[in-house]
């Protein structure tokens, strides 16, 4: 259980509700344990009527009457109370799994991009939903049940052992037996649950990326082979999962066997005493009987809470190892807030990725002053989108720094940075919600004329009014209702809402005609000098009005000036040029 100390915190939070929660179970448990006791009563008091061969019938029948009412009372209350309990320990573990879901959810978002290159989304969802799940498990229903049947057991044997001491031990005899089995089944469960856990994140991952794919995988006419593979991934989830159950099962079946043995006891063990007068009222062997059978559900559920728990401690692991994982990114100790408004400057940075090996950028200098427009441009693999993930610091150099206004950006708070950035991907990403919605994502608070005047410059607004519902348009998963062009100008107008003072544009305009192109260039060139704005992309006439246009090859900076200087140049960016204004004539 060690991995379900990181749970303790949570306990503490509500540590008052579980307090109460302990009370209100002695309380039931006390009027339960009351109820077999005044049937013991009843029994005796007929027996003693019927011996004495009493002729006060009338009173006879009173008394039983009021024991019948002090039976159907203790019921009551002893119910009333664990209905009370069941609202005070199941309301904390659903107060619990809330803390520890949002706790995963902001940790995933602290994680840095390589780490999301690393681990299939299917097991990251996985992870904050059935393994959450299973810790909840140990923090409500597990914690009840273990609280109920300790303190029956207390209760309930003290009474017991109270009235008959020699019986109660041969009554509880059989329980070590249980001890010993519940352990090494605990041990197999534990083995058990963690594969069924792993098997459950693959097959979410795998009908993640089926689901998100449908449109390859069709294309491609690889249905069969998929689902080959998903029965093939299925069907041994689903023989782990028998495994797992057939050990589970065997807790049913020993715990009918060791309550039927100690009823058995308490036949033949207090049928003799109660023969040879060491017991006085047939009443106490009728009461051990229903407090046998009372015992019965807490000592099965022994076994389920270990399984419950086991599984807990399986699932909880599994988080940990998320939760233990540094953030490759992350402030230093010393972070300042710093507004960007000045030089960034690039000094001697060598960058390589740390999953692949691959070194992206070898040995940049730069220095790109406030306001400026930075064409980039290159080959596929030049580093161009390398450079921008540096920028906005969703990687850091391997070597070298990178300084606004002379301070380095390690040292500047990273949330105050990004909050002054817009970034367009070159894979735009939209949300299953409003077209106005995602636009305004770069800015909560944005009016309805703002976000029109964003869809404006981002040359997407008469699209958008063309639409039925226009701005109220419910858009697909990942805007799979939308072309490539529009999507990557409605994740323009969401970058350019929130009036950044960084703008990064990572080819984001590949997917619109020339026309469109110029028309969202000539935009950009209207916008504020107080804005810095970075345009990666494949096409001259997207950088072509740049101030400063760096060219990439390899990774390394071969040509840098404007568009005049370098089509005066011999080198790759004239040839690019004369390439695509040949094309663009034809």
């Amino acid at each position: 259980m060690k991995a379900l100390k990181h749970v303790n915190k949570y306990f503490y939070k509500y540590k008052y509700r579980l307090i109460l929660g302990v009370f209100i179970s002695i309380a039931s448990r006390i009027f339960s344990v009351a109820g077999p006791k005044f049937v013991g009563d009843a029994i005796a008091l007929s027996e003693d009527y019927i011996t004495n061969h009493s002729n006060h019938l009338q009173e006879f029948k009173k008394e039983l009457t009021i024991y019948f009412f002090l039976i159907v009372g203790a019921t009551l209350l002893s119910g009333f109370f664990m209905f009370l309990m069941r609202q005070t320990f199941i309301v904390v573990s659903r107060f619990i799994e809330f803390d520890l879901k949002n706790e995963i959810y902001e940790h995933y978002q602290k994680l840095s991009t390589e780490f999301y290159k690393t681990h299939r989304t299917g097991d990251l969802m996985n992870r904050i939903s059935e393994d959450v799940m299973k810790v909840r498990m140990y923090t409500g229903p597990a914690i009840m049940y273990s609280v109920n049947t300790i303190t029956l057991f207390v209760i309930a044997l003290s009474y017991m052992s109270s009235i008959a001491p020699k019986l109660t031990l041969y009554t509880i005899a059989p329980l070590p037996i249980l001890s010993f089995a519940i352990y090494h089944l605990s041990v197999a469960i534990n083995k058990r649950t963690t594969i069924v856990q792993q098997y459950l994140s693959k097959l979410t991952s795998f009908t993640q990326e089926t689901f998100s794919g449908i449109s390859v995988l069709k294309a491609y006419r690889i249905e069969e082979k998929k689902n080959y593979n998903f029965a093939k991934l299925s069907n041994e989830s689903k023989e782990k999962s028998i495994e797992l159950s057939a050990v589970q099962a065997l807790f049913q079946p020993l715990m009918v066997l060791l309550i039927g043995c100690s009823n058995i006891i308490v036949i033949y063990i207090g049928g003799n005493q109660y023969l040879n007068g060491e017991i006085a009222d047939f009443g106490v062997l009728v009461e051990f009987i229903l407090y046998v059978n009372m015992l019965t559900w807490p000592v099965a559920t022994v076994g389920w809470v270990s399984s419950m728990i086991q599984q807990a401690d399986a699932s909880q692991t599994r988080i940990n190892e998320f939760l233990k994982t540094t953030p490759k990114i992350q402030n230093s100790p010393n972070a300042v807030n710093q507004e960007i408004k000045g030089y960034i400057e690039f000094k001697n940075v060598n960058f390589t990725y740390p999953d692949t090996g691959i070194t992206a950028l070898k040995n940049i200098n730069i220095n790109i002053k406030h306001g400026q427009t930075i064409g980039i441009i290159g080959n596929t693999g030049s580093g161009k989108s390398s450079f921008l993930e540096l920028i906005s610091r969703m990687y850091d150099p391997t070597s070298g720094k990178i300084t606004i206004n002379n301070v380095d950006l390690k040292e500047i708070n990273i949330q105050n940075y990004r909050s002054q950035l817009g970034y367009v991907p070159q894979d735009p990403f939209l949300f299953s919600d409003t077209i106005a919605n995602n636009i305004s994502f770069g800015k909560s608070n944005a009016s309805k004329n703002e976000i029109i005047e964003a869809a404006k410059t981002a040359a997407v607004h008469q699209n958008i009014v063309n639409f039925k519902d226009q701005y109220q348009t419910i858009l697909g998963e990942r805007g799979v209702t939308l072309s490539g062009g529009q999507k990557q100008r409605i994740s323009i107008a969401r970058a350019l809402i929130k009036k950044p003072k960084l703008l990064l544009l990572d080819d984001c305009l590949s997917a619109v005609d020339t026309e469109t192109e110029e028309k969202i260039i000539d935009n950009f060139n209207t916008l504020s000098k107080e804005q810095t704005c970075f345009i990666v992309s494949h096409r001259i006439t997207s950088v072509k009005n740049a101030d400063l246009i760096i060219v990439l090859d390899k990774g390394k900076i071969i040509q840098h000036g404007n568009h005049q200087d370098l089509i005066k140049t011999e080198g790759y960016y004239k040839n690019v040029y004369e390439k695509q204004l040949n094309k663009k004539e034809f």
